[in-house]
């Protein structure tokens, strides 16, 4: 009872306009939903609807008309009671009674109850999908209802409504996996929406020691959040009311909602060992899933030391397409993860919704950032301190203090409480999680918590649900609160929050945390693929885990806001199933082909898409093809295929001895005699390097081909954007296809300028290659670099 429990006070200033000049007069009644913590439950109540009464009853009397007295404590002054997946209650109160409520420790939330037309929580909408399209991809595919999504993760929490099975058929006949037991986890858990679960630990407790079974749980079911949050995105069913205490409120529904999900637990408490990948791998290729989601990476090296590019490798063979995530590393060059040809790797990109909120300085500017705090709202009339975190050192005794950077950074135990008390802290991002940052502070008597951007963060930014009153801010708004604090002998501020915001614009826009190209693996393959939603993306979350995951945050919720490309990489996957319902007999390579090709790196005005780090343009190596377009991908026109033997001869190409390539290929395989050069791979993009110190001439031709997949004859003709420094010419200019199915190979001459360059530096330049029928654009980037290594 003695610990501290943030209250939840949803869209603070919706509810002060609510309340406005306050009064007790029943005709200013309206209806609130509450939110209540229900472990807190006395004894002394059987049930927790007689504890409800009892809570109004007791609050002061004076707050209630005595007509509300005598209803209270009548059934039909409870609109309903919420005993299941909501614990509270609703009911017709005045607002000042309302905010009474807030104060009671039991209270988590008090929601203004608002008349809403549906709407989804965005992200598959922002994809441009919908069930009003009769001829679109969710009708097509039957949404996904035939395809099954292996999701290599942290488990799930199966009771979520978001993996119901109402309405869906038998589960598809090429099913041969099974439902796991373990420790809170029967084959009851499993249904035809979650067909299947496994959990591999044995590499995990081998490096680590037994699993604790009171920390975690050894069976498919998810502690900590990812899992259930990353199957949900990829498939989760059509929930309504669905927020996080009232953020991104909407209908929470997955990319492809009848898509069949497959659990394979793979990651605990400290991480995910690469045996249990590589197992998970093995079994998910033996049920027969059609498609591996797994957000999960490391730092990138050659494919034959890469347990999940082999494990990748195998699926593929299997006809299995494997999405990944390019990683978090970004904004900086060459951090990109999961980068083997037969993988889809997949950048994070923003969407049309934010949740602001300000800085307010006492000097009258406005400093918006980002947050999904919903604890009580901050005092709207009172400027408090202002203080950056790194001058409030904690002193360790003679003389010492801690060291400016853990406490700049709000380390635990690195902040003076006397210096930090009642004040709002500045703390600069890096070293722990942002919402830690804000504990800390708290812990230490803090008021309030900016967490700024630094280099080479930039201007990106993420919501988090803070357990104090507390934002994110960009870099550059960063500089200037500093710029504030240390102008100003009293510099102060006040936090306000402005809720959920739709229909921003730019959007999308690159995540700044996204990784980024090149490959260092192979230049010659461009990565990340494409990029998707993946920046504060709602989707269902455990019961027993906080949503900011701090171990004394006693919030539950049934969705969770969070950012990564974890959470692009199963958008990809869902829609990556949509597409194999749509066409079955696509292979992996057509498919990421279809999303590449009709993928758009462009707004609808013509100029390219903007970088989250500094709101310049962007490059391929950002966003690689683009952004994932699911209506156009399930009609490309034509499609780029590649088999096992292509990435072999890809292996060859790139130096691959025989024995490396056996590491991944688990065969024998004889590198023919002809000349291969690694940019032959068949890929939807076309990247080739120069070394600038050569002498010979700068010229290469590049063979590809493609297949007809859409209706009859045809004629495509080639466009081509010239990277600057190079011409590019393509043969034939037209092709003509007479029936579906048919396929057409064409060369891409590229001759490139000579370039001076220094030792150790390179320079790229990208341009497009464009095949039209006149209705359809299939789109390659066409990328072009001149390198000195010497």
């Amino acid at each position: 009872m003695g610990r501290f429990r943030p209250l939840l006070f949803i869209f603070p200033l919706l509810f002060s306009a609510v309340f406005g000049e306050i009064d007790d007069d029943t005709e200013n009644a309206q209806t609130f939903i509450v939110r209540v913590d229900n472990e807190l439950r006395p004894s002394a109540f059987s049930d927790v609807q007689h504890w409800y009464k009892s809570t109004l009853r007791n609050l002061d009397s004076n707050l209630i008309k005595s007509s509300e007295t005598e209803g209270i404590g009548k059934s039909r002054e409870f609109l309903h009671i919420y005993r299941t997946v909501f614990h509270g209650f609703s009911a017709k109160l005045t607002p000042k009674l309302a905010q009474q409520l807030t104060k009671r420790p039991e209270v988590i939330a008090v929601i203004p109850d608002r008349l809403r037309q549906l709407h989804t929580t965005r992200s598959p909408r922002f994809l441009g999908l919908s069930y009003a399209n009769p001829g679109g991809l969710l009708s097509e595919s039957d949404s996904g209802a035939n395809v099954i999504i292996g999701l290599l993760d942290t488990g799930i929490w199966p009771e979520r409504r978001s993996f119901h099975d109402d309405n869906l058929g038998p589960i598809p006949s090429n099913w041969r996996g099974e439902c796991v037991e373990g420790q809170n986890f029967t084959k009851a858990h499993c249904n035809k929406k979650i067909i299947g679960a496994r959990y591999f630990s044995d590499g995990y407790e081998a490096r680590r020691g037994r699993i604790n079974s009171s920390e975690e749980v050894k069976s498919a079911r998810d502690t900590n959040g990812h899992g259930t949050h990353t199957a949900s995105t990829a498939a989760g069913r059509a929930v309504g009311n669905a927020s996080l205490f009232g953020y991104a409120a909407g209908v929470s529904i997955g990319v492809a909602p009848k898509a069949r999900i497959a659990v394979y637990k793979i990651c605990w408490r400290n991480g995910c060992m690469d045996s249990d990948i590589l197992a998970a791998f093995d079994k998910a290729a033996e049920d027969g899933v059609n498609v591996i989601s797994i957000s999960v990476g490391g730092s990138a090296v050659p494919y034959y030391l890469d347990p999940m590019a082999i494990g990748a490798f195998g699926a593929m063979e299997k006809g299995i397409l494997v999405s990944a995530s390019a990683g978090n590393e970004g904004p900086s060059k060459m951090t990109v993860t999961n980068v083997s040809p037969w993988m889809t790797t997949v950048g994070a990109s923003t969407i049309d919704r934010r949740f602001p909120a300000d800085l307010v300085l006492k000097d009258g500017r406005v400093i918006t950032g980002a947050s999904l705090y919903s604890g009580p709202p901050f005092p709207e009339k009172t400027y408090l301190p202002l203080i950056y975190a790194g001058n409030a050192s904690v002193s360790w005794g003679g003389g010492r203090r801690a060291g400016s950077m853990s406490s700049a950074t709000c380390f635990a135990g690195s902040l003076d409480e006397t210096a930090v008390r009642g004040k709002i802290v500045v703390c600069d991002r890096g070293g722990n999680s942002r919402v830690a940052k804000g504990d800390v502070v708290r812990k230490a008597g803090g008021a309030g918590v900016v967490v700024a951007n630094v280099e080479p963060i930039g201007e990106g930014l993420i919501a988090d649900p803070h357990v104090i009153p507390g934002l994110a801010v960009s870099e550059s708004a960063g500089k200037a609160i500093h710029d504030y604090i240390s102008s100003n002998p009293n510099p102060r501020a006040k936090i306000a929050f402005r809720g959920t915001e739709v229909g921003v614009k730019p959007a999308p826009v690159v995540a700044s945390f996204s990784a980024r190209g090149p490959n260092i693996d192979s230049p010659y393959v461009l990565k990340p693929d494409l990029i998707a939603p993946g920046v504060n993306i709602l989707a269902a979350w455990p019961a027993g885990v906080p949503p900011s995951d701090l171990a004394d945050d006693t919030r539950r919720t049934e969705f969770n806001v969070a950012s990564g490309t974890s959470m692009s990489c199963p958008h990809v996957s869902g829609v990556a199933a949509l597409l194999k319902g749509a066409h079955p007999d696509w292979s992996p390579a057509m498919i990421r082909s279809a999303m590449m090709t009709t993928a758009y790196s462009r707004y609808r005005d013509g100029k390219p898409l903007l970088d989250e780090q500094s709101y310049n343009s962007t490059s391929v190596w950002d966003v690689g093809a683009g952004h994932v377009d699911p209506e156009r991908a399930v009609n490309p026109g034509l499609v780029y295929d590649l088999t096992a033997a292509d990435y072999l001869n890809f292996l060859c190409a790139s130096n691959y001895t025989a024995e490396e390539i056996r590491f991944i290929a688990r065969k024998r395989f004889r590198c023919g005699k002809k000349q291969l050069k690694p940019w032959d791979i068949n890929y939807p993009a076309i990247s080739v390097t120069f070394e600038a110190a050569d002498t010979g001439d700068f010229e290469v031709v590049v063979p590809r081909t493609v297949m007809h997949v859409d209706g009859g004859a045809a004629r495509y003709s080639a466009t081509v954007t010239n990277p600057k420094g190079a011409t590019v010419t393509v043969t034939p200019p037209v092709m003509k296809f007479r029936a579906k199915g048919e396929k057409m190979s064409y060369r891409v001459r590229i001759k490139a300028e000579k370039m001076a360059l220094r030792p150790g530096t390179a320079v790229s330049e990208e341009g497009k290659l464009v095949w039209s029928d006149g209705r359809r654009q299939v789109v390659s980037p066409l990328l072009v670099m001149w390198t000195r290594w010497y």
